[in-house]
């Protein structure tokens, strides 16, 4: 154990250099990497998380959003507009009314896998 985490290490310090070849493999694509690593900032925001969750099951307008999150009508738009331009939602217009949806399955996915895991 390490004495300032107490995180298992290594007692003998030992390279397999075929498994730190496939890994470092993985990471080659850093364009790729800052993508993911945005989207997990962007869902690591609670409201954010709470917009997203709240869409999983249907597309809601921004008044909707605000009244199910507990949040204000200014505060939704300007998150709604960070997960528009990541294209985690997307939206349509139907007269004067906005509504908002998710943008792919990916993302519902993802929030439903984090559920799964915490519960385990």
């Amino acid at each position: 154990m390490n004495k300032e985490t107490n995180a298992p290490v290594c007692k003998i310090e030992i390279v397999d250099e075929t498994k730190v070849e496939e890994a470092k493999k993985e990471l080659e694509n850093t364009q790729q990497i800052l993508e993911i690593a945005e989207i997990f900032k962007l869902l690591g925001e609670p409201t954010r998380l709470k917009i997203i969750i709240s869409l999983i099951n249907s597309e809601l307008c921004v008044c909707d959003l605000a009244a199910a999150i507990d949040s204000t009508v200014s505060s939704v738009s300007h998150q709604l507009r960070l997960l528009r331009n990541a294209r985690l939602v997307k939206y349509r217009k139907e007269g004067k009314m906005v509504f908002y949806s998710i943008e792919d399955e990916h993302i519902n996915k993802l929030v439903e896998q984090a559920k799964e895991h915490i519960e385990e």
